[in-house]
């Protein structure tokens, strides 16, 4: 059961399902423009502005950005959001993680209704 809700996430990871796919890097960025905006995004995370930090991590595609803020949604207990982000910083020994316990409360969900 498991793996078919891996498989299910890594489906819709790649449509318009679970996970929202339109926040991708600009592309259009260069690489000056990318460092300028992750210090920016490095100093409001610091300063506790989590929130414009995690937008200017998704515009440069800043993985170690996008980890610290998927952390921080973590420790709030928003995993959903966190297993976004971990998406899209490729963090999948992170992302992975959170799909094991979403299914393990599924299954267990599932083996409660049985």
């Amino acid at each position: 059961m498991k793996e078919d809700l891996k498989k299910a996430f890594d489906h819709h990871a790649h449509t318009d399902g679970f996970i929202k796919v339109t926040d991708s890097p600009v592309s259009s960025l260069t690489s000056e423009q990318k460092v300028v905006l992750n210090r920016k995004g490095n100093t409001l995370f610091n300063n506790g502005d989590i929130f414009s930090a995690r937008r200017l991590f998704i515009t440069t595609g800043y993985s170690d950005g996008l980890t610290r803020v998927a952390q921080k949604s973590e420790e709030k207990e928003d995993y959903l959001d966190a297993l976004k982000l971990y998406w899209l910083a490729h963090n999948k020994r992170k992302s992975d993680a959170i799909i094991e316990r979403i299914a393990a409360v599924i299954s267990k969900i599932y083996m409660e209704e049985e």
